[in-house]
């Protein structure tokens, strides 16, 4: 099947760029955005499964105490970043971005512009296997940035000017969509990810981990991101102090090249509001055709340690050598992790 894209000199295997990974059911490509203050967040993700034949996104608002979110999704032709009220624009690559919703009916409109204010970086390859199938074989680039623009949620202005932000591109493979035939996966339920994209004035640092049960880990990148010039990779560690009867953080430190970055959060935002592990909305599903829909979650109700809600994005605020930022602790902690006394699949840490 051709695309437009075809026209130009993309190719990397003997066939059009509408087949995608080999024919994998699993593969994926996707677009994430977030920005955020001290008293405010939102994101946008955006996700193409061109084997499923499925193309969704969902944009979801935060102010701590509600969180609300539109998800959309379709069958997929081509290759487009718009499925139903969600566009990104690719203004200039690598440096610009638009992004625009209009569902007032699910009371959120709102046109960003995001601007790089560093390089994109890429982190380092994260490969999983159960026993002999592949798990997870994903690229992802990541860059910090700042937003413009206007955003209205439930009729009220939110001035986003001067917001801090991600931008991350990934693509590969990963679990999407129903589950695969074939026989039980024999891989333990295990998953600990964290993630932390950090903005100080003068750039960022930046830390990404697949850890072990025992802390060991599986993919690790930490690097310093200046905002002109390729970043500099460096050894980092985080330490988490969990928040009692959760799987989130209490405080961190984030320890880059033994120099120790205070993390304190502020806010959270759950990820189901962008599709990850949401019990209806999750990835790269097929809904039988063209659909638009919202959710309001009341934040203080959710319990934390209900599957769909252990994906996180913590707003925290950072202080480090005289300086602050601002920025994100992501984490979602499947099964035992022992730096953080978890010894269950969903127990909560201990007081």
């Amino acid at each position: 099947m051709l695309i437009p894209e075809d026209d130009l000199p993309l190719h990397q295997l003997p066939l059009p760029l509408a087949h995608s990974m080999n024919g994998h059911p699993n593969a994926y490509d996707r677009f994430w955005f977030n920005g955020y203050s001290h008293d405010g967040y939102f994101a946008v993700a955006m996700g193409l499964y061109p084997n499923r034949g499925v193309i969704d996104a969902a944009f979801s608002f935060t102010d701590g105490v509600t969180q609300r979110s539109v998800f959309a999704g379709d069958l997929l032709v081509g290759r487009p970043t718009k499925v139903g009220p969600i566009t990104i624009e690719i203004t200039e690559p690598l440096k610009v971005n638009r992004v625009i919703v209009d569902a007032p009916e699910h009371g959120i409109v709102c046109d960003l512009t995001y601007r790089s204010r560093t390089n994109a970086f890429e982190e380092a390859r994260q490969a999983m296997h159960d026993g002999p199938r592949i798990f997870m074989e994903v690229t992802r680039a990541t860059q910090l940035g700042e937003w413009s623009g206007s955003l209205e949620v439930d009729g009220s202005h939110v001035s986003v000017e001067g917001w801090r932000g991600t931008k991350d591109r990934s693509w590969g493979v990963r679990p999407v969509g129903e589950p695969l035939p074939g026989a039980p996966g024999s891989r333990a339920p295990q998953l600990c990810f964290l993630w932390a994209p950090i903005n100080f004035d003068d750039g960022g640092v930046h830390y990404m981990s697949f850890d072990e049960a025992d802390g060991r880990r599986v993919s690790r990148t930490c690097l310093e991101v200046p905002l002109a010039g390729d970043a500099r990779a460096a050894e980092g560690r985080l330490v988490i102090a969990p928040m009692v009867g959760t799987r989130r953080a209490a405080g961190a430190t984030l320890f880059v090249d033994e120099s120790p970055i205070s993390l304190s959060p502020e806010l959270t935002f759950h990820m189901r509001g962008a599709g990850y592990s949401h019990p209806k909305y999750a990835h790269g599903r097929f809904h039988g055709g063209p659909y638009v829909d919202g959710e309001v979650l009341d934040v203080e109700s959710l319990d934390p340690l209900e599957f769909s809600n252990l994906h996180v994005q913590q707003v925290v605020r950072a202080s480090a050598r005289g300086k602050e930022g601002l920025g994100v602790l992501e984490s979602i902690i499947v099964g035992p992790y022992e730096p953080m006394g978890l010894t269950g699949l969903f127990d909560g840490a201990a007081g």
